[in-house]
């Protein structure tokens, strides 16, 4: 669904997958300072936003083509099982961001012990 007059520059694309523990997202950020860069999870939702660097060079050029996105960007991930928000943790790894999220504990399967009545 995209929005019409969308203030943000781009969308970063991201991969998801997950582990027996956690949820995995990375999403690449070259040429994006880490710092600036918020996450966020909510209602099982991740919302990564930030800027990228605006080089100032650019206005001397003549462009043919131009599409190295700068600007502003959101992305709002819905994440397909319920999480751990509060112990997510995120990395940035040459440019690109790993963030890991435990799955709720209620979401992960827990393997009963059959007792045997004697």
């Amino acid at each position: 669904a995209s929005v019409r007059g969308n203030q943000f520059g781009f969308t970063p694309a991201v991969d998801m997958y997950e582990d027996k523990d956690n949820i995995v997202i990375e999403t690449q950020l070259a040429g994006i300072d880490p710092d600036k860069v918020d996450v966020s999870i909510e209602n099982n939702v991740l919302c990564i936003k930030g800027e990228s660097e605006k080089k100032s060079e650019v206005d001397d050029k003549n462009y043919y083509r131009k599409e190295i996105r700068r600007g502003s960007f959101f992305r709002s991930i819905p994440l397909p099982t319920k999480v751990d928000g509060d112990s997510a943790s995120a990395v940035n790894e040459e440019g690109v961001l790993k963030i890991t999220i435990p799955k709720a504990p209620e979401v992960k399967p827990k393997s009963i012990k059959i007792q045997s009545k004697k």
